[in-house]
């Protein structure tokens, strides 16, 4: 089949692209820096031409309330175009539990995402994922105050982007869920434990302290962000990554 990835340079779109065509498929990336541009839609009639599939990996630049206007621009552009190329199948990335943290700007624009998918005129997949290993760096800087790092207790299952992208592949070459698959990894941590695993694994001298104020996932409450029943479980362990 034919693949067109938007969003096919990324963390995760390199990774899908890479899968998909060693499994035998046709999968093509696409970028801003490809000269394709979901927002004008500049360059879209021609990517997604002649594909079978498209999977849209793209993300708002903004975790703020201009999130909605990303995403409904561009989902509208590309369902659009999907449409009148006669796509028969049309996959996004989302996340584990996004629909259950409203206080989160970001969390109700993919929402509204989904939401646009599932009314749109395409045969569709969801995938939703758990955060991923390879932001929790990112995760400790947004909190770190000199040597300390505040993080809340909120439990967390993360997921390596290599098996989110596995997922999304094997999603991609089946036939549309017209649903949602939720994937995570296989253990769960309260985040400011997984802190100081990350922090002593690295030799990292910052110290964590609980504070089930800070940061985004304070937003998050109880165990919105770990596996609902019936998730797929990826196989790789975060101290195995971490090493």
């Amino acid at each position: 089949m034919k693949f067109a990835v938007i969003g096919g340079t990324g963390l995760i779109g390199s990774r899908v692209v890479a899968d998909l065509n060693a499994a035998g498929h046709e999968a093509v990336p696409y970028s801003l820096s490809t000269g394709v541009d979901i927002l004008t839609g500049q360059g879209l009639e021609e990517a997604v031409a002649g594909a079978d599939v498209v999977v849209n990996l793209t993300n708002s630049p903004t975790f703020d309330d201009a999130s909605f206007a990303f995403f409904q621009t561009s989902m509208d552009n590309l369902l659009g175009m999907s449409e009148k190329a006669g796509v028969g199948h049309f996959v996004i990335l989302s996340i584990v539990g996004v629909d259950r943290v409203p206080d989160l700007d970001y969390y109700r624009a993919k929402v509204l995402q989904e939401d646009l998918l599932k009314a749109g005129p395409v045969p569709y997949s969801i995938v939703r994922a758990t955060q991923f290993m390879e932001f929790m760096d990112a995760t400790l800087a947004m909190t770190t105050d000199g040597d300390t790092v505040r993080l809340p207790r909120t439990p967390i299952q993360p997921i390596a982007a290599a098996d989110v992208a596995a997922t999304v592949a094997d999603v991609a070459a089946g036939r549309p869920l017209n649903g949602v698959l939720n994937v995570a990894g296989p253990d769960v941590y309260p985040l400011d434990e997984l802190g100081r695993v990350t922090l002593s694994a690295k030799g990292d001298s910052r110290s964590v302290v609980t504070d089930d104020t800070a940061g985004l996932f304070a937003a998050a409450q109880g165990d919105v962000l770990t596996a609902p029943k019936g998730a797929r479980i990826a196989p790789t362990h975060y101290t195995d990554w971490l090493s």
